[in-house]
């Protein structure tokens, strides 16, 4: 994957605000919903979230600045022992016995395959660390598990059918993992397959499509093992099954109360907010979050919106008078109990 900061159109120098503010505005530009009729949207928008989701996140951003993981958010491996010479690991590089691996990116072109043979004994286990386990029991929100089955490749695994499985990785976007989606990607192999994301999938959890990785001697192929990604979204903040998001409200809102329009994944819904209702008040609205597939049987999690109160762009005369009159004949310090 190109370099996050490109990819963003910012600095390396940017502040938060300034990368969140630049992944907004470019989010909206690249949505597929706002460009159905180009090819190649998807395959930008995705790499806008996998770019975000390096520098968008304080520590990821620092420890690909330092240069411990990759555009990808990969760990860079250095000074492995055994290596031989020409690059190869282990005993006989991707000889008989060895383990053969891929390292690919997401981009415009869709999965470009950067191919490498490893030596046997852990470097695979390695490589699935990096994807989050497999099969690893509350890898996610309310104990689901990382690791099912895809309803058409579903079955035993490639290692008992002779061949060896390969890893890929597919970033969705939330709605696509709160709904569903069929989508096709290009394996590390240069195979497209049609990959069918259930209804509730979680960023960890991994879909297995049978038959369809690296083949043997035998001509029965391993399995092709996916590691689902969900992206961040420019409104909702995933945590777990829950989703949280900022609600602006005006000062007369907050002052007075009134119903205003909260989106949800499912549509806009109304909230009551109460006279009298401060900045940082967090409203609950109960099963307006997600359905994580593996988690508890058919529970959602929430939708908490706390409030953020927003003031004209330019205050007039008028307003100021009123401001001016609370300090003068209503004054009170919400900073007392600070010390």
């Amino acid at each position: 994957m190109r370099d996050p900061y490109t990819i963003l159109g910012v600095s390396k120098g940017a502040s938060a605000a300034e990368i969140k503010a630049a992944y907004r505005k470019l989010a909206k530009k690249l949505h597929p919903d706002a460009n159905k009729h180009d090819a190649k949207a998807a395959s930008r928008f995705s790499e806008l979230n996998a770019a975000y989701e390096i520098v968008g996140d304080d520590d990821k951003r620092k420890a690909f600045d330092r240069g411990e993981i990759d555009a990808e958010g990969k760990p860079r491996f250095r000074g492995f022992e055994g290596a031989q010479p020409g690059g190869g690991f282990g005993q006989g590089g991707a000889g008989p016995g060895g383990s053969h691996f891929e390292s690919f990116s997401f981009g415009d072109d869709g999965f470009q395959r950067r191919g490498g043979a490893g030596g046997a004994g852990g470097f695979e286990d390695l490589l699935r660390g990096m994807f989050g386990g497999r099969a690893s029991p509350g890898g996610g929100a309310r104990g689901h598990t990382n690791q099912f089955e895809s309803e058409d490749f579903g079955g035993q695994s490639g290692a008992q059918a002779g061949g060896q499985d390969l890893l890929a990785a597919l970033t969705i976007t939330l709605p696509e993992a709160a709904k569903g989606v069929t989508t096709r990607m290009y394996l590390p192999t240069g195979k497209e397959v049609e990959v069918k994301i259930p209804a509730g999938i979680a960023s960890g959890q991994q879909i297995r499509l049978k038959g369809q990785g690296y083949g043997s001697p035998s001509g029965r192929a391993g399995d092709a093992i996916i590691a689902i990604t969900v992206g961040p979204h420019p409104v909702f903040k995933a945590e777990g099954d829950d989703l949280r998001i900022e609600l602006p409200i005006t000062l007369y809102e907050a002052v007075l109360g009134g119903k205003v329009r909260v989106p949800t994944l499912d549509g806009a819904v109304e909230l009551a907010i109460p006279p009298d209702t401060n900045a940082g008040r967090t409203f609950r609205l109960k099963g307006k979050g997600l359905r994580i597939k593996g988690g508890v049987k058919g529970q959602a999690g929430d939708l908490f919106a706390t409030v953020r109160v927003v003031l004209p762009e330019k205050a007039d005369d008028e307003l100021k008078a009123l401001a001016e009159k609370l300090r003068d004949d209503t004054p009170y310090d919400p900073r007392k109990d600070m010390g």
